[in-house]
């Protein structure tokens, strides 16, 4: 309609004039909001660049729908009461990074329950030891202090809560945590300090961290998100289990406007190699099963794993944006490569329960192709030079997540190369400062000490 004028806009979706539809749509009214939506887009057809502007309200729309959607998941969560711990008594919860060896993608909304997921992963430990991790205890004092890096807030009032949407206002995620399996509720006519006082005889004291470098592309955030929760909630005297919890990430990352899919924390928390999936259909519900692989070819995969950190991850600002626009038009590259990436993970699980770690490497191997496809751009010209000189080395290799730096692994054929990585990172311009770390298969998962 714009005839190429206008422009490509990826910027807020915040012009006052489309609240009022905005609100509707919030509210779950969707008939009232396509209706005041499209009385607001007919103020915008007689120029391309409004045109353009409209179009984007239009995507920002969509965007809480899309919301909306995945926090159907909320469903299959249950917290159940269980014990009060003791004041003072920390529960200490760790858990281990996640690779994804296969499927990436198919879990971001709305690609995942329009079309259905699937992905393969593995939880690993980071040189011996899980690199994220929370930790919870209740207190006399009825308030919530919230302890992570440099940053020690205390939180005495629910006006105090009220910025866990905002990704960074500080202690965002704890806040959502507390929020997003109901431990307190912000529209309650009691105040904090009374609802801390009745439910659980006090507040809490809450510590997060992670080990890991921002961007890594492990799953970090989504893995850190599920620490927490599990922390507060057993500190608060309930039980989660594992189906709630990975729905319970899904929804607070929903809460805090970050969006995000759910390989992370399926993946990452539930320990050992992981074949994750949802249907095409609302509410998503996230299934898991657990693949078994014997302990020999843990030990042989485990041998071959090799990680390096390349630097801070730098991928297109509104990656995501364009992707989901293709996947809107139903582009055939995108929808081919959806598919394929689907089968991939099925084929992947399918290898590692056989013992097959060459056909594991090659599925990892298609996996980075497809990313490609999906992503364009996502592959530097340090890595991409790396990859050419492990090539032969190799069964397979990708970067993790989503790709454009963070986290890069293979899995090696010939183990001889290994004493030399040192030596042929410092030698690509752009790696000189690349660190090799060690990584192992942490059949465990998430610990709650």
């Amino acid at each position: 309609m714009a005839k190429g004028c206008g422009g490509l806009r990826s910027g807020p979706a915040a012009n006052s004039a489309w609240n009022k539809a905005f609100q509707f749509l919030e509210m779950n009214q969707i008939a009232n909001g396509i209706k005041s939506l499209a009385k607001e887009r007919n103020k915008w057809l007689h120029r391309p660049d409004l045109l353009i502007r409209a179009s984007r309200h239009y995507e920002g729309a969509a965007q809480i729908l899309i919301r909306q959607a995945v926090m159907t998941g909320k469903k299959f969560v249950e917290v159940k009461d269980g014990v009060l711990p003791d004041y003072e008594k920390w529960i200490t919860v760790e858990c281990p990074a996640r690779l994804d060896l296969s499927g990436g993608w198919t879990d971001t909304p709305p690609i995942t329950y329009e079309c259905g997921g699937a992905v393969t992963g593995v939880s690993i430990t980071i040189n011996g030891k899980k690199p994220i991790g929370a930790k919870a205890k209740r207190i006399e004092n009825p308030q919530i202090v919230i302890v992570y890096g440099n940053v020690h807030l205390v939180i005495e009032e629910l006006n105090q809560l009220e910025d866990y949407f905002n990704p960074h206002a500080q202690g965002a995620l704890i806040k959502a945590a507390f929020l997003s399996v109901n431990l307190i509720c912000l529209s309650s006519p009691m105040s904090l300090k009374d609802q801390l006082i009745s439910k659980y005889k006090g507040g809490f004291e809450i510590h997060s961290w992670s080990d890991l470098p921002q961007g890594s592309g492990l799953g970090t955030s989504s893995i850190l998100a599920g620490a927490v929760i599990a922390a507060v909630v057993t500190a608060a005297g309930k039980v989660i289990d594992a189906k709630s919890l990975l729905h319970s990430v899904l929804y607070l990352e929903q809460l805090m406007t970050t969006g995000g899919g759910w390989q992370d924390q399926v993946g990452g928390l539930l320990g050992g190699v992981t074949l994750g999936s949802s249907l095409a259909k609302i509410p998503l519900f996230i299934d898991y099963k657990h693949i078994s692989v014997t302990l020999d070819i843990i030990k042989l995969f485990n041998q071959r794993l090799v990680l390096i950190y390349s630097g801070k991850t730098r991928l297109a600002r509104n990656l995501l944006q364009n992707v989901l626009r293709e996947w809107y038009a139903r582009k055939p590259g995108i929808v081919s490569t959806i598919y394929n990436l689907k089968q991939l993970a099925h084929d992947c699980a399918t290898h590692f329960s056989e013992g097959n770690l060459e056909s594991v490497g090659q599925c990892i191997d298609k996996y980075w192709t497809l990313k490609k496809n999906m992503a364009p751009g996502c592959e530097p010209a340090a890595l991409k030079e790396l990859m050419d000189i492990l090539r032969p080395y190799s069964y397979g290799m990708s970067l993790a997540g989503a790709g454009g730096g963070g986290f890069f692994y293979a899995i090696l054929k010939d183990l001889s190369i290994k004493s030399q990585l040192q030596t042929i990172l410092s030698s690509i311009k752009g790696l000189e400062s690349a660190v090799l770390y060690e990584a192992v298969i942490d059949p465990v998962g998430m610990t709650i000490n």
